[in-house]
């Protein structure tokens, strides 16, 4: 664990308060404060990154430490949008999963700033990142719901929001594509940076691997639709533990050494 005596950690660890203070605030169900505190972790966390970026001089989204920084931020605007447009609640998980996933940036991983290695000196580089954090955070969103779905629990007493199966299945369907655009982002960097389309490293292989699962997830739904919500949102859940593989154990794992080594 590395504690960040510096301003960047200072900013980052107020958000992760005020994020599991709305969290506990909203438990406790004084929604308008937490919805207040709520915005505040955002506020916060959007001035960490924003000072990220301006400390190291290119879009902070070269390695871990700034890919959580990053999902940190983007969980209070998809929390908003699924909430307002899609009609998936669950903003009071969404609290917790900003602190949660803000915890790795703020006592895990280093935050020195580092150069662009050439592979990364190239115009695909944030926008394939970006789409990735964005279906991560979607996919996050999906298993809290399939749990929700296992534990015989709705969502709220909202007869306008979608109920635990349906509501994870719209966070796949919204994920999904920026899973995809994401893969094949990806592959067109590694033309550009590598010479070659697809070069077989594991980081390449486990993210196919979670593309793959949510296919299954999608061929199931459509040939049984509801019949096996049970099995529905276990697939879900299992289509998020391969994506916490793809992005962590593969980065940082020595079992696991490619390409992509740059990422831890």
């Amino acid at each position: 664990m590395e504690i960040k005596y510096t301003i960047q950690g200072l900013l980052i660890y107020i958000a992760i308060a005020v994020y599991v203070f709305a969290f506990v605030t909203t438990l406790a169900r004084c929604r308008k404060a937490g919805d207040i505190l709520y915005l505040a972790g955002f506020l916060v966390s959007f001035l960490a990154f924003y000072y990220r970026w301006y400390h190291v001089q290119h879009v902070p989204l070269q390695n871990l430490f700034e890919v959580f920084l990053c999902m940190g931020v983007i969980i209070y605007p998809i929390s908003l949008f699924c909430r307002r447009v899609l009609r998936v609640g669950g903003q009071c998980a969404d609290m917790l999963i900003g602190a949660i996933v803000l915890f790795p940036a703020g006592f895990v991983f280093g935050a020195e700033p580092r150069q662009l290695p050439p592979a990364l000196q190239c115009w695909v580089f944030a926008p394939h990142v970006a789409v990735y954090a964005l279906s991560y955070t979607f996919m996050a969103k999906a298993a809290f719901q399939a749990i929700c779905q296992l534990a015989g629990r709705g969502n709220s007493n909202d007869e306008k929001l979608l109920g635990p199966e349906e509501a994870t299945f719209t966070m796949i369907c919204a994920g999904f594509p920026l899973l995809t655009l994401g893969l094949i982002l990806g592959s067109y960097w590694g033309k550009l940076a590598w010479g070659h389309y697809w070069g077989w490293d594991p980081k390449e292989l486990w993210s196919l691997a979670s593309w793959l699962v949510y296919v299954g997830y999608f061929h199931l739904r459509y040939m049984f639709g509801k019949k096996y919500a049970r099995i529905n949102s276990g697939w879900a859940i299992a289509g998020m533990v391969v994506i916490v593989i793809t992005l962590l154990w593969v980065n940082l794992s020595r079992l696991f050494s490619g390409l992509h080594s740059y990422a831890t």
